[in-house]
């Protein structure tokens, strides 16, 4: 006899939403034969999003963690340098300093927020200190005050990483336009995506003009085939800002069908009392739930690993939050200070089914499956 989970069809924890107009940019694509990194939608697409951010420049790129790279070494970060960064984050973040031959400095997170602690960032610089790294996990923009206020103290850049939090704001503006730059993802699973790819976005047009050149292998922008410098390939095709574009069309109508899923789970979890703790949504902003994080309430005798395995076996796919950059093996030895809400989120967080095409039996089902996997 079959189990219910097998006559039912899986939930998956992210799923792109492509019911715009990609299809046919994407054809006219393949018709016109633009379809590497030169034609109309690239700079349609860096033009809307940057208009979206509120900000005056964007440059697309090929992927997030690229454009994380390519705006550290337009800022002349390097060996030497130290970047302040949350331990509590997708490895690349770290990955993109240590790229440039700097050191990431790591920092403990808000227990609520799974942001860093603005509280901690003093104890942390050092005359090396050049940039703070602000992650905006999940969907939530960090408490920025404080941050650019150490920032400015210590003239030390901003760099966002907004890989998770587009169409976030913070006190009236958008996730992109609160330091020195940000970057983007729109991996498959983000809000808006371009299959891979991602964005910088800056107001200052001597750091956008460097980023651009150093983009395109270094190639003099008004002089073809000149290299001034050694550059990197890190473009975005045509066909990706085609995507891109089609998506950022809609962005409003994906952000509204994460709130309606948001809502669902804000009014079905509570019937699961102290076993779940739901997410903390700051005041100062819209969080735009990348993902739905949870926490597992005390007392349970089951691990966060195991909830993952038994809703696995029930047809719903969840993840584990990150796992804390000073607890894996490239990182390790930047294990210094308190990162003991890194290692506490890390264990106990839990992300759930999140994007526009759930529904609310979808919700139903998942809320139903927590309900018996949590003992």
């Amino acid at each position: 006899m079959s189990s219910p989970a097998n006559t039912l069809p899986r939930i998956s924890v992210a799923a792109p939403r492509l019911d715009g107009k990609e299809r046919e940019y994407v054809l006219e694509c393949m018709d016109t034969t633009w379809i590497s990194s030169v034609g109309r939608f690239i700079s349609e697409f860096e033009k809307a999003f940057a208009a979206y951010c509120g900000v005056k420049h964007a440059i697309a790129c090929n992927n997030g963690t690229t454009a994380l790279h390519l705006a550290l070494v337009a800022l002349d970060i390097g060996p030497g340098d130290e970047v302040i960064v949350p331990s509590l984050t997708y490895i690349a973040s770290a990955n993109a300093v240590t790229y440039c031959g700097a050191t990431p400095v790591l920092i403990d997170n808000d227990p609520r927020t799974f942001n860093l602690n603005p509280a901690k960032l003093e104890a942390l610089i050092t005359p090396r200190t050049k940039a703070i790294m602000p992650v905006h996990l999940y969907g939530q923009i960090c408490d920025m005050d404080p941050i650019l206020e150490v920032a400015k103290k210590h003239n030390l850049l901003v760099i966002e990483d907004a890989a998770e939090a587009v169409g976030a704001t913070y006190k009236g503006k958008k996730s992109g336009a609160l330091g020195t730059c940000a970057t983007f993802s729109f991996f498959g699973n983000k809000i808006i995506t371009t299959g891979e790819g991602g964005m910088i976005t800056t107001d200052d047009d001597a750091l956008a003009t460097k980023m651009r050149l150093l983009r395109g292998q270094g190639m003099d922008l008004d002089r073809r085939y000149w290299f001034p410098v050694v550059g990197y390939n890190y473009r975005m095709t045509n066909i990706q800002a085609a995507i891109g574009l089609a998506q950022l069309e809609r962005v409003d109508e994906h952000l509204d069908a994460r709130e309606r899923v948001v809502a669902w789970y804000d009014e079905k979890l509570s019937r699961l009392g102290n076993r779940v703790i739901k997410p903390y949504v700051a005041p100062t902003g819209r969080h735009v739930f990348w993902m739905y994080t949870v926490r597992l309430g005390e007392g349970l005798s089951t691990s966060r690993d195991q909830v993952i395995k038994d809703l696995d076996a029930l047809g719903i796919e969840s993840r584990p939050v990150f796992y804390p950059m000073h607890v894996m093996p490239p990182y390790a030895h930047l294990a210094t200070g308190d990162l003991a809400q890194a290692e506490a989120c890390g264990a106990d967080g839990l992300n759930l089914p999140t994007h526009a095409g759930l529904t609310e039996a979808d919700i139903d089902r998942v809320v139903a499956a927590l309900d018996q996997v949590l003992v």
